[in-house]
């Protein structure tokens, strides 16, 4: 796989930039956490000024063979269908990116069957759909890696086309069941701990859909031992998504060009902490845009350290609750930068 370098951000320009937050003219702290968001936000960018343009989400698509076990309340063909309404612009993705000033691109990695030319796609299918993994592997280790190298190449032409915010969504039936596997192996937490109900799943489609987790990560086990341990690709390749796996690809490479990385929901998060085990300094680029129903995504975002902007009860995915918080992202960066500070307006501090 294509080898990536992620610097970390200096501690020297979060002291720099604090220290410019704690003199504008308010009470220190006064507007929580989002002062601690302009503050990342800055020495991100390396700039007491930073400031937000244009963002961009990649939605990475991709059937899942573990489908075949009924655990989700949608055929398999949706898959192919929504990424066909992504593109005709007619999703939930494509009218939030519109209000947040984001382009939509879309990246098939792995979706059964043809689709139409479009712009704004990005052909990169490494094999349609991953194997069932109640029984056999997801993919092959080089199809893993062949998918993260597809992701990073699809936010690499997000930001050659003007990207200064990158957040990625995520498109498959069945994929929220290959989250909670990977979920389950990478933290080692017990199937029913993560396992949700997806896109609103009965109660008899639930129990199968913890069953083939289970059946899954003991799957996984048999054959790398401790999954908390193991080389995260070969987890990966076991239990994931070609998508996910796609997630962690522009991650990857959003860090490596020192962009402030938005997360998404439960599938996208799984995909951020893949990205984290293969370059740990990509955990200082990411913010979570918000934590979804999916009880498996409160758990990767205390395994990530990241504070969620937003609490909207959202379970769509898509990239939908990440770009959410993309206003909220700017408005921090203009904060820091915009305000004056308490001797630059000549007001007298209470000291």
């Amino acid at each position: 796989m294509e080898r990536v370098r992620v610097v970390p951000i200096e501690a020297a320009w979060v002291e720099r930039a604090q220290a410019r937050q704690n003199r504008l003219t308010k009470p220190p702290g006064a507007l929580g956490y989002l002062e601690a968001v302009g503050v990342r936000l800055a020495a991100i960018q390396e700039t007491l000024y930073p400031a937000l343009g244009k963002g961009a989400v990649v939605v990475c698509a991709a059937d899942h063979g573990v489908s075949a076990e009924g655990v989700s309340a949608y055929p398999p063909e949706v898959t192919r269908q929504m990424v066909r309404n992504f593109l005709a612009g007619g999703a939930a993705i494509n009218q939030i990116a519109r209000a947040a000033g984001a382009e939509v691109y879309v990246l098939d990695v792995g979706v059964r069957g043809e689709l139409p030319e479009h712009p704004r796609l990005i052909r990169a299918k490494v094999r349609e759909g991953t194997g069932n993994i109640v029984h056999e592997p997801a993919m092959r280790l080089g199809e893993a890696e062949a998918a993260i190298e597809a992701g990073m190449h699809a936010a690499r032409r997000a930001i050659r086309e003007g990207a200064a915010l990158l957040a990625a969504g995520e498109m498959g039936i069945g994929n929220t069941t290959a989250a909670s596997a990977l979920t389950a192996g990478l933290l080692g937490l017990p199937p029913e701990a993560v396992t949700g109900r997806g896109t609103g799943v009965d109660a008899a489609t639930y129990r199968r859909k913890v069953l083939a987790v289970r059946r899954a990560v003991a799957r996984a086990e048999a054959r790398l031992g401790d999954l908390e341990r193991a080389d995260p690709l070969e987890v990966l390749a076991g239990l994931g998504g070609l998508e996910i796996a796609a997630i962690a690809g522009v991650f990857l490479a959003g860090a490596e060009a020192g962009r402030p990385l938005v997360v998404d929901g439960f599938p996208a998060t799984a995909g951020a902490l893949v990205a984290v085990r293969l370059a740990p300094a990509v955990r200082d680029y990411l913010f979570a845009g918000h934590r979804s129903l999916e009880p498996g995504h409160a758990h990767l975002l205390r395994a990530l350290g990241l504070r969620p902007l937003l609490e909207l009860d959202l379970r769509l995915g898509e990239g939908t609750g990440a770009v959410l918080a993309f206003p909220l992202l700017r408005a921090a960066a203009e904060v820091l930068a915009g305000m004056a500070t308490f001797e630059e307006a000549g007001v007298r501090d209470r000291g």
